[in-house]
């Protein structure tokens, strides 16, 4: 993937290395070149100074081909113009901010911007919702996030599952389901079955989007 990482304080520069380690392209955006320092050695991309929301400075951090943006500035006020440029003006598939003040939650959700709030685990929490993000997010209720996508089901045996084995074995609730090649659409029973391709509404546990991943196609 093309990752942008904005802001290379702890989170970011956290956050940075973490994606670097992959098979990833990394660049990391800050105002104030000093704050390179904090990605140690073991940080495996590029850097770049300036402002994170200037459209040109995203434009030479390769933004017309990234595929993840995250804004983990300091301050929610340019984290949500920096999220805001690069999912309306580059149409950058996934976008990402942190948030600091929960009274801004309304501003974020009403936009329909994923974010991470909180001060501890921060940058662990936001690898996981991108390496996760296969599927199309909806809205985060505390530590819950509402997900929808498609069901890979193509490593189970007949190419189905129950929605009461789901949900028990990976903490998830099913809210609804599609099947397009029937035209049919359901809020689904413990014994409903959903089969490869149907495209579902789930709440699952932030922290275990990573795991439950493997779900989504």
């Amino acid at each position: 993937m093309n990752i942008i990482v904005v802001g290379c304080g702890r989170v970011g520069s956290q956050l940075a290395t973490l994606f670097s380690q992959g098979e990833n392209n990394v660049v990391v955006v800050d105002t104030n070149a000093a704050k390179f320092d904090n990605l140690g050695s073991s940080y495996e991309g590029s850097t770049l100074t300036g402002v994170g929301f200037d459209e040109d400075v995203l434009i030479e951090a390769g933004v017309e081909e990234a595929d993840v943006l995250c804004a983990v500035t300091n301050q929610d006020s340019s984290n949500l113009m920096i999220a805001e440029v690069g999912r309306k003006l580059f149409e950058v598939p996934y976008v990402l901010a942190r948030l600091y003040s929960p009274d801004r939650t309304n501003a974020y959700l009403q936009l329909g911007l994923d974010y991470v709030c909180g001060t501890t685990l921060v940058a662990e929490e936001m690898y996981s919702k991108v390496m996760a993000a296969r599927g199309k997010f909806i809205e985060s209720l505390g530590q819950f996030d509402l997900m929808r996508f498609a069901l890979d089901l193509s490593s189970r045996q007949g190419n189905s599952i129950s929605v009461s084995e789901l949900e028990r074995d990976h903490e998830i609730r099913i809210v609804a389901f599609e099947r397009k090649s029937d035209h049919y659409s359901s809020i689904p029973t413990k014994d409903s079955i959903l089969y490869e391709g149907d495209t579902v509404i789930a709440c699952i546990r932030n922290d275990l989007l990573e795991e439950f991943s493997t779900y989504m196609s």
